[in-house]
């Protein structure tokens, strides 16, 4: 039987005579109102609240690695897969955009999303500094392969997901790869799955809480989730 769409999750289901809908990586067009009123964020760094001021041109190949609650894994861009990607990733790592982040959408043979930062001001900014999207250049979504998330045509903007399985499927859907993990992949298939997706495909969070209360939320109600400790360039 197929499953309701959901407005939050865009579930597209397929064409044709497949019975089963195909989950997308997307981000919440809109946030939904805060249920309970957010903690008093934590001071940020003035860096991650001007994304107009990390523009830089990012290497044409470059790793950065990522220190979480299972342990280390590096992410290797090829800026010429997706320059418009790599650049917005390559900022965001540079600014400590992703440091103290949930990785808070794990699903079991899918995906893990993370990219929504823990402040609800650092969030609220990013969601108006969209990147256009990045034509396909023969990369696939395959597993271990990391691509922004999206919420339709050019919405990119902090979201990112790693594939753990291959789902070239999305690669027509706009999910242009930029980069893919080349150490530490078991790393990222041990983080917390036990939540799945959000409602009403499982019990995980919900997108436009956490844009609207950040970590004080994901650490209350999602305490075995996993996190970023620090993101690094390496030299």
């Amino acid at each position: 039987m197929k499953k309701a769409l959901s407005a939050l999750f865009a579930l597209v289901v397929l064409a044709g005579c497949s019975k089963k809908p195909v989950e997308t990586p997307a981000v919440t067009p809109e946030p939904a109102p805060a249920v309970s009123a957010p903690a008093a964020p934590a001071p940020v760094s003035d860096a991650l609240l001007f994304p107009q001021k990390a523009m830089e041109r990012a290497p044409a190949v470059y790793k950065a690695r990522f220190s979480t609650t299972k342990g280390d894994f590096v992410v290797e861009v090829h800026r010429d897969w997706a320059p418009n990607g790599a650049d917005r990733f390559y900022n965001l790592v540079k600014v400590g955009f992703f440091d103290g982040e949930v990785f808070f959408r794990a699903v079991e043979g899918f995906m893990v999303q993370f990219g929504l930062n823990g402040s609800p001001d650092v969030n609220g900014v990013w969601r108006q500094a969209a990147i256009a999207d990045d034509p396909a250049a023969g990369q696939s979504n395959k597993r271990g392969f990391i691509t922004f998330a999206t919420a339709g045509p050019n919405t990119r903007t902090t979201q990112v997901f790693i594939n753990y399985a291959d789902n070239g499927r999305l690669d027509s859907m706009g999910f242009t790869p930029f980069g893919q993990v080349v150490e530490g992949m078991d790393v990222v298939d041990a983080l917390y799955k036990g939540y799945g997706d959000a409602p009403p495909n499982g019990r995980g969070p919900d997108q436009g809480r956490i844009q609207m209360e950040g970590n004080s939320y994901l650490k209350r109600d999602f305490p075995l989730l996993d996190s970023v400790k620090t993101a690094q360039l390496l030299p």
